[in-house]
C-alpha cells in the first residue's frame, strides 16, 4: 500500500525513494536512488513485512543528491527501540541544530547528520541531554521558543512522544514529518503548516499522507489535516494527539500553484479549481486579443483552461508533453533543466501555425522553461506568442522545501516584466498578482506563506543559512534581510 501511495506522490520527488517496514520486532529500510518504479522490484517488496510502513520520495534541497541521503533514515533511540523517519520541508536553524548533534549526540548520529531529516532523527532519537542543550541554545541564539498549549489532555508516557514534545518546539523552519518504531506510527507538522499532511481512515487502520490524492489511490477516506504544531501517534490503542505549539498556519502558496496534484485537496480547497480560478484571474486582469489559449502542461493546464473560459477564446492543445519525462523544475541541475524542456515538449503545427496564442504556465523561476516554448512555437509558425503566468512573479529564495535558487538567479528578481519578456522572447507578458492568488486559493490570506513572491517570510531567516539548491552559498546579510511577518 505505501509503494502505492508513494506513486500517488512521485510528483513531489524523481530523485530517490525509499520504504520502511516495521513488523513489532524489527524495523526494515529499503531505499535508493531512482524512481519508484526503478527502485522497488517484486523481490524487494516482499522482503518489506509488517503492520507499519512508511515511504518517501526525495527532491533535495539541503544534502547533496546522494544514496545516502535518501530517506527513510533509521537510527536507535536513547531508549533502545529504532526509529525510521522520512522528512518534507527545510530548517532554517539548520546549523544551531547540527552542532547539537555534534556536541552531544552518539558517534553514528553526529557522523550521518548531513541532511535536516538525520538532524531531526538524531534529535528525536537522543536522551534527555539534547533537550537541555536545545533549550541552552535557544537563550545563546535569542531564539523564541513556542510555548506548548495547555490542552489538558493527559501527559504522555510513550518516551518517543516526550521527546518529541521537548524537541520540535525548537525546529525552526518547514517540517511535515511522519516516523515510526517497531511498534507505533507517528506524525507531526510544524506550527505553520507550511507543508500539507494528513490524516486517512482504511477499513483496517490509518494513514498519513503529503496529499489526499495518495489517501484516494490507496482507497482511504479523508479524516483532516494533521494540525500546524501537532504530533499524532497511532498505535494498537487508536489515535493519539499532542500539541507542542500553538498553530500559527502559514500553507505554502507554492503548494496551489505547482507543487501539489490538481486532484488533492488542501485546507479543503481543490487545488484543480483554485488553478482554475487563477486562469480566470488573469484573464480578468491582463486580457489580449488572441485565436487559441493553450498550455505549458501538465500544471499550467488547469489556468489556461480558466483562462479560455473567461475570455472566450477557445482552448486547445498547442504542445505535446513526453509522459516519460519528468518535471523540470524539480532536476537538480541547470543544465538537465534545459535539456529536459526540449526532451519534453514539442509544438503541433496545424494547431498553432498562423495562429495569436496566448501560452500559459504556472510559473518563472529561472524563465527556460518559457524561453524554450516561445523558441519552439515561433518556429512551428505562430503569428503572436503572448506568455501569461498563473502566479505572481517569484523575486525571493524558499527556505521552505522548494528549490528556488539565489536572488541573483530568479528572472523576476533581476529584470522587470517588459526586460522578461524581451527575453524569453514573447509579444506580451503578464502575471498574476498575490490578491488574485490568495482569492483563488480561497484561504484567509494571513494563513498563506508567500514569502517567494513577497520577501515576507513566517520566521526570520538567520544570516548564514545555507540557501536551498545552492551548495556552499548561505544568506550573507542580518537576518533582517530576510524579514518575517
Amino acid at each position: 500500500m505505501t509503494y502505492f501511495a508513494l506513486y500517488a506522490l512521485q510528483h513531489r520527488g524523481t530523485q530517490s525513494a525509499g520504504i520502511a517496514a516495521a513488523d513489532g520486532s524489527k524495523i526494515l529500510v529499503y531505499k535508493d536512488m531512482g524512481l519508484v518504479s526503478q527502485v522497488f522490484s517484486d523481490q524487494n517488496l516482499s522482503a518489506l513485512r509488517g503492520h507499519i510502513a512508511l515511504g518517501h520520495v526525495r527532491y533535495a534541497t539541503t544534502g547533496a543528491d546522494t544514496w545516502e541521503n535518501a530517506q527513510p533514515t533509521l537510527a536507535p533511540t536513547a531508549d533502545g527501540a529504532n526509529l525510521a523517519l522520512a522528512h518534507n520541508g527545510n530548517i532554517t536553524n539548520h546549523a544551531e541544530l547540527t552542532q547539537i548533534v555534534e556536541d552531544h549526540a552518539d558517534d553514528r548520529a553526529r557522523r550521518d547528520a548531513t541532511t535536516d531529516t538525520s538532524i531531526l532523527t538524531a534529535l528525536l532519537g537522543a536522551g534527555p541531554g539534547v533537550v537541555k542543550a536545545l533549550a541552552a541554545s535557544a537563550l545563546e541564539h535569542d531564539r523564541s521558543v513556542p510555548a506548548r498549549p495547555d490542552s489538558g489532555d493527559e501527559a504522555p508516557t510513550d518516551p518517543l512522544l516526550v521527546q518529541c514534545l521537548d524537541v520540535l518546539p525548537h525546529v525552526v523552519g518547514a517540517f511535515s514529518l511522519v516516523f515510526a518504531t517497531e511498534d507505533a506510527l507517528y506524525a507531526a507538522r510544524d506550527p505553520h503548516g507550511i507543508r500539507p499532511l494528513v490524516l486517512g481512515r482504511l477499513s483496517s487502520g490509518w494513514c498519513v499522507a503529503s496529499e489526499t490524492a495518495a489517501l484516494d489511490i490507496v482507497g482511504a477516506s479523508m479524516v483532516r489535516e494533521i494540525e500546524p504544531g501537532e504530533v499524532v501517534a497511532i498505535s494498537a490503542r487508536g489515535v493519539d494527539s499532542y500539541r507542542f505549539a500553538a498553530a500559527t498556519p502559514h500553507g505554502c502558496a507554492f503548494e496551489y500553484v505547482y507543487l501539489a496534484r490538481p486532484d488533492t485537496k488542501i485546507a479543503g480547497r481543490s487545488v484543480l479549481m483554485a488553478r482554475t480560478a487563477m486562469g480566470a484571474a488573469l484573464a480578468r486582469r491582463n486580457p489580449v486579443e488572441a485565436d487559441l489559449v493553450i498550455a505549458t502542461p501538465d500544471s499550467g493546464t488547469p489556468a489556461a483552461i480558466g483562462y479560455a473560459q473567461e475570455s472566450g477564446i477557445p482552448f486547445g492543445q498547442g504542445l505535446m508533453k513526453n509522459a516519460y519525462v519528468g518535471r523540470t523544475f524539480i532536476q537538480p541541475s541547470q543544465t538537465l533543466r534545459k535539456r529536459g524542456i526540449r526532451l519534453k515538449l514539442n509544438p503541433v503545427r496545424e494547431a498553432i501555425e498562423g495562429k495569436r496564442l496566448v501560452v500559459v504556465d504556472d510559473s518563472i523561476v529561472r524563465g527556460n522553461t518559457q524561453r524554450a516554448v516561445v523558441k519552439m512555437l515561433r518556429e512551428a509558425g505562430a503569428k503572436e506568442v503572448h506568455v501569461r503566468i498563473s502566479a505572481p512573479e517569484v523575486t525571493w529564495p524558499c527556505f521552505f522545501g522548494i528549490d528556488f535558487a539565489t536572488r541573483a538567479e530568479l528572472a523576476s528578481a533581476t529584470l522587470d516584466v517588459d526586460a522578461l519578456c524581451a527575453q524569453i522572447g514573447a509579444d506580451s507578458l503578464a502575471f498574476l498578482d498575490v490578491d488574485d492568488l490568495v482569492a483563488a486559493t480561497g484561504q484567509d490570506p494571513d494563513h498563506l506563506c508567500t514569502a517567494c513572491f513577497t520577501g515576507h517570510y513566517p520566521v526570520a531567516i538567520p544570516a548564514g543559512t545555507p540557501i536551498p539548491g545552492t551548495p556552499g552559498v548561505v544568506t550573507p546579510s542580518p537576518r533582517d534581510a530576510y524579514p518575517s511577518e
